[in-house]
């Protein structure tokens, strides 16, 4: 077990949090954020690993990996210091990167969203700096998740299992509270995919319909294929999927005149009875069906996941239950996260702040609510490690 004695560990996760949100680390700027991190994470013994990574038309992100011990067990703790912009900035009744302590309450961008939590565990972790018998304690820290995610968690993971680091169990600090600290896990999330649809047709006088094929008909057809059936009914542990337009578009000014082709775009917010490959052979299907010519381009953010009700849901939600009282709800709603790369490598779910306020004007978290995350992570490590 860790001394917990030792001075030199001492994290104030507050503070740190404080400390954090003060860098204006919107995606994808690095602003001295991961200097902050880095310098409370190698005073108390972590080592430190920046990791930059570019591709061409995308900007370079910094991203940083800590670890103390070697080995296995590696439990590895998943986060971002990258924020969403403050929006309007004259809507806000403190300074969004002022990080102000008010009746017991942490304001600024990145409070709940996720810098408090990043903070939290290094102050849950750093008493295990001298006194970690066997194992592996890691941070994975990206700048890129609030982004594209193009140059983050996904190219980390990908370089250090070529340099041979394996995770044994990993959580993802995302806000996953509701309503209020203790009440859900996320086990696993609903895939994301955009399909990016134009519809070719025949531009002519509309006097003259007979000269023409009009595209705005056609795409007519084609939305009411895609979404006159629903994609599933759901299943035990996901919602529905859902297949949303968000845009249909012509732009055509003129009264008299069939355009030569109309587009539109769509969501689709998948479960594990899917694939994005199943999905894009779903959709082919349908719109041949309608006939005609089109294009179709599409983004895949990333596949649903899904880490079973299992010997990790069980320690975390044990270690809620014995730190603030409650017993978690284990949910697969809402958007998505960087768990969807770690799922490949080892089980993940998801445990942090309140969600309430995450990219909201006055982004906020309580003073009580950081403390009793740290408690919880805590206690999660002093388990997993004792339990191997």
């Amino acid at each position: 077990m860790p001394d917990t004695a030792a001075s030199n560990t001492a994290i104030d996760a507050v503070e740190l949090t404080r400390d954090l949100i003060r860098c204006p680390s919107v995606t994808p700027a690095e602003a001295g954020v991961l200097g902050v991190l880095q310098g409370a994470l190698e005073r108390v013994g972590f080592a430190c690993r920046r990791m930059e990574f570019d591709e061409p038309g995308t900007e370079k992100v910094a991203n940083l990996y800590a670890s103390i011990g070697s080995g296995s067990p590696h439990f590895c703790f998943a986060g971002h210091v990258d924020v969403v912009p403050v929006g309007d900035l004259g809507s806000w009744t403190v300074q969004p990167f002022g990080a102000e302590l008010i009746d017991g309450v942490l304001y600024g961008r990145g409070a709940s969203d996720m810098k408090g939590a990043v903070a939290a565990f290094l102050a849950a972790a750093a008493p295990f700096a001298s006194g970690l018998k066997r194992g592996t304690i890691s941070l994975l820290i990206t700048g890129d998740e609030e982004g594209d995610a193009v140059n983050g968690t996904r190219k980390m993971l990908e370089q250090l299992a070529k340099d041979g680091v394996k995770f044994d169990a990993c959580i993802v600090g995302e806000p996953s509270n509701k309503v209020k600290f203790g009440d859900m896990i996320k086990i696993g999330r609903r895939g994301s995919m955009t399909g990016r649809l134009v519809v070719h047709g025949i531009q002519g006088h509309i006097a003259y319909p007979h000269q023409t094929d009009n595209p705005v008909h056609r795409l007519g057809r084609m939305i009411a294929a895609l979404i006159a059936e629903p994609l599933d009914n759901g299943n035990a542990h996901f919602e529905a999927s859902s297949l949303q337009f968000y845009t249909a578009d012509v732009g055509n000014p003129t009264n008299n005149l069939v355009p030569a082709q109309a587009t539109a775009a769509f969501n689709i917010r998948f479960n594990n009875s899917h694939t994005s490959d199943s999905l894009k052979a779903w959709v082919r299907q349908r719109l041949d069906a309608v006939g005609g010519k089109y294009e179709l381009d599409w983004k895949v953010s990333g596949e649903a996941f899904f880490t079973p009700p299992g010997a990790l849901s069980d320690l975390v939600s044990n270690a809620v239950r014995d730190a603030v009282g409650s017993t978690p709800e284990l949910s697969t709603t809402g958007g998505t996260s960087d768990a969807r790369f770690i799922r490949a490598y080892c089980p993940v779910v998801e445990f942090g702040l309140v969600s309430q306020t995450m990219h909201k004007i006055d982004e906020r978290a309580s003073v009580a609510d950081i403390a009793a995350l740290g408690k919880v992570y805590r206690l999660i490590l002093e388990r997993f490690f004792a339990g191997q």
